[in-house]
């Protein structure tokens, strides 16, 4: 008995090779083309969408963070000096006695504090520190209200003024992601040690 090859030989068959052809090598490669692109752009949505959540949770920690310290102390005030539509210096009671701080926007493009919104220990032109609590404002306003027979209205001076509510907006940006922002409005903070003027 002769051995198959020999037999293929005489038949005028090719003897069978193992391998792929290049149809099939073709359409593997296509195959996994399209596999890796998905992967690799699941992978960068997952990036962006974490990094947007981070930039979110970061700007949500800072309005918190600068409200409650605003609203703390604006509620123990017994005067407020509005020096400008983004300045107000607050003189505050505690069990020590009396202390001033200013809370204000800086809406200069430079600078420590160039788009930021700060609390400064002391008046409007006190050399003190400065502790930025919100970057990236984009968008600023103090309101100021009194209050005459249970009915809330805008103060025009400070004597009126009983109550204070700030707006803001902050923006991060990222070099391949979609804009994050945090539009704030707080609450309407009662300056409960302070005499008014109606």
């Amino acid at each position: 008995m002769l051995p198959t090859n020999s037999s293929a030989r005489r038949s005028g068959r090719r003897p069978a090779t193992v391998g792929f052809t290049l149809v099939e090598m073709m359409v593997a490669t296509l195959l996994s083309g399209f596999i890796l692109a998905g992967i690799l752009t699941s992978f960068t949505m997952l990036g962006r969408s974490g990094y947007n959540a981070a930039n979110y949770s970061v700007m949500e920690a800072e309005a918190r963070r600068a409200l409650e310290s605003f609203s703390e102390e604006a509620r123990m005030a017994n005067n407020l000096t509005w020096n400008n539509a983004n300045s107000v210096t607050l003189t505050v009671v505690n069990s020590a006695g009396t202390y001033q701080v200013t809370y204000a926007y800086d809406s200069s493009t430079s600078g420590a504090t160039a788009q930021s919104f700060y609390r400064l220990p002391g008046a409007a032109t006190s050399t003190s520190p400065k502790l930025i609590l919100v970057r990236n404002v984009t968008d600023f306003a103090y309101r100021r209200y009194k209050v005459i027979n249970g009915a809330d209205y805008s103060a025009a001076n400070d004597l009126e003024t009983k109550q204070i509510q700030i707006t803001l907006r902050s923006v991060r940006t990222g070099s391949t992601t979609v804009n994050a922002t945090n539009a704030v409005l707080s609450a309407r903070v009662v300056l409960r040690n302070k005499a008014v003027s109606t």
